[in-house]
């Protein structure tokens, strides 16, 4: 009862899901990725164990048809399940059990892997797929969301909305580089999930994405001045520590050299 992307990027650099359903917290139960092996959506009757077993066999060199192969001569349930992957190559396969309610289906193409179940009809897969392929060029996971708005637009999930997620892995894109999560944004419970994700990621995108170079706005020593006395004015020593409690790191220099517009944008709207 969910629809889905599973995708690797033009580049072959990340990989990633993103879902939607009327069910509560999908992205607990559908997406698992890692970086430079690849990546599954599990939905239907979902069985989570797919995820780690999935992804064990892809990292030991199946390739995604036959990790597929290797689920389902495994599991009873396979009538029940539906399932898309995509291996380190970008190589998709998908299985729409016999016994997914209805409207169920899939389409597979080169680095994309888009299903559903207990949709509205066929052109929400369609919508996706054609959504999917003329986005080349555009950031990946906004390439994902724009599938799977589609796919909305086209009815979705028939029973209604609930909650939608993103996960995109890609080697040291983590937190300080600790892990491969460059994104893992869930909506657990909300009456429009997708337009709730795209907020999410745009709060993403100005915490946790650094500053490209030519936005960087030089500081002098008028503008240090300025935001010296704004961080005073905020009970703080100096502006570099409210930088810190306001989780802005990656839109200010560690010596205060430039600052994001954004930031000076959201410091002047304070002051």
């Amino acid at each position: 009862m969910t629809f889905s992307i599973v995708a690797r990027s033009d580049d072959g650099e990340s990989w990633g899901v993103a879902v939607a359903s009327k069910f509560l917290g999908v992205g607990s139960a559908v997406p698992a990725a890692v970086a430079q092996v690849g990546a599954i959506a599990t939905q239907a009757a979902a069985n989570v164990a797919y995820k780690g077993l999935a992804l064990s066999h892809l990292d030991e060199g199946a390739t995604a048809p036959v990790a597929l192969e290797r689920l389902l001569e495994e599991d009873d349930g396979r009538d029940h399940r539906q399932v898309g992957l995509v291996d380190v190559e970008g190589t998709a396969a998908a299985h729409t059990g016999q016994a997914c309610i209805d409207w169920a289906g899939h389409a597979t193409g080169a680095d994309y892997a888009v299903q559903g179940n207990c949709l509205a009809g066929p052109d929400v897969v369609a919508a996706m797929e054609r959504t999917w392929l003329e986005g080349e060029g555009l950031p990946f996971a906004e390439r994902l969301l724009a599938a799977m708005e589609a796919g909305e637009a086209a009815g979705g999930d028939k029973r209604g909305r609930q909650s939608a997620a993103i996960l995109v892995v890609r080697d040291g894109a983590g937190y300080d580089g600790g892990d491969d999560v460059a994104m893992d944004l869930r909506v657990d419970d909300h009456p429009d999930p997708l337009a709730e994700l795209r907020r999410l990621m745009g709060l993403h995108e100005l915490y946790l994405v650094a500053t490209d170079e030519a936005d960087r706005m030089r500081v002098d020593d008028a503008l240090a001045a300025e935001l010296a006395a704004f961080a005073t004015a905020q009970g703080q020593p100096d502006f570099l520590t409210w930088v810190g409690c306001e989780n802005y790191e990656m839109r200010v220099a560690e010596d205060l050299a430039w600052i994001d517009p954004r930031v000076l944008a959201i410091v002047r709207g304070r002051a």
